[in-house]
């Protein structure tokens, strides 16, 4: 009995998934990648064992032309087709046998050195989200400071929360942690560290970091660098 294209597609999508949770990746890594195969998938017009080189780059230049994509959002689409590709030429999984006998032709490796964004730069996003320079960062501080005096002064309520958050952005910036480093910060986890004494009297014992690959979050400690920190924290 041929099977239907369609049926096949979400067979493939459905074994690809089962291949990622068995990796532990992220519910919503797995999700975003099948949103992005089956937008190409709609846009190609074509079925994965149809796939060409050319259906990609079609549609990269779609995505930089007319939705001006950024270069790391292209790139990671061209990551996640990438990934699919892999999975379904696979011969652990006998999908090209299959797709052979059904259809009479077998899926590819369509994402190719050739025709692939580059991670080219360290930073990959647009000018108007970049770094903040000290400046900007001294002027942001002095703001939510401001904004604390402010609100305390004119005996309003929500001073406590606003003080909170100038304390944040400058913990988040003095060891430099991540919004979810930042998120799981717990008072125990400011505590000198022994084996370097002579480094500051506060640092970071635990910061949860989150890896990639399936991995559950690193543990990690992080050393004071500007004295200013501590009585940040002090206050």
């Amino acid at each position: 009995m041929r099977a239907r294209p369609g049926a096949r597609f979400e067979a493939m999508l459905d074994a690809w998934r089962d291949q990622q949770l068995s990796r532990c990746l992220n519910e919503r890594t797995i999700a975003a990648r099948e949103r992005v195969v089956r937008r190409f998938r709609l846009h190609s017009g074509v079925w994965p064992w149809q796939w060409l080189p050319g259906h990609l780059e079609a549609w990269t230049g779609e995505l930089r032309g007319e939705d001006h994509r950024a270069h790391s959002t292209i790139r990671s689409y061209q990551m996640a087709v990438g990934a699919f590709c892999d999975f379904v030429c696979d011969p652990a999984y006998g999908w090209a046998p299959s797709c052979l006998a059904q259809f009479g032709t077998v899926p590819s490796q369509i994402c190719r050195a050739q025709n692939m964004a580059t991670h080219s730069s360290e930073y990959e996003g647009r000018p108007a989200r970049r770094s903040l320079t000290r400046v900007e960062l001294q002027a942001l501080f002095d703001a939510a400071d401001d904004d604390v005096e402010s609100i305390r002064g004119g005996a309003k309520k929500g001073w406590a929360p606003a003080f909170r958050d100038a304390t944040m952005l400058k913990v988040a910036y003095a060891w430099g942690l991540r919004r979810r480093e930042v998120r799981m910060l717990e008072a125990a986890d400011f505590a000198p560290i022994p084996r370097r004494p002579s480094s500051a009297t506060t640092g970071l014992r635990r910061s949860l970091r989150q890896v990639g690959q399936g991995r559950p979050p690193r543990r990690r400690g992080v050393l004071t660098v500007f004295g200013w920190s501590t009585e940040v924290l002090a206050e």
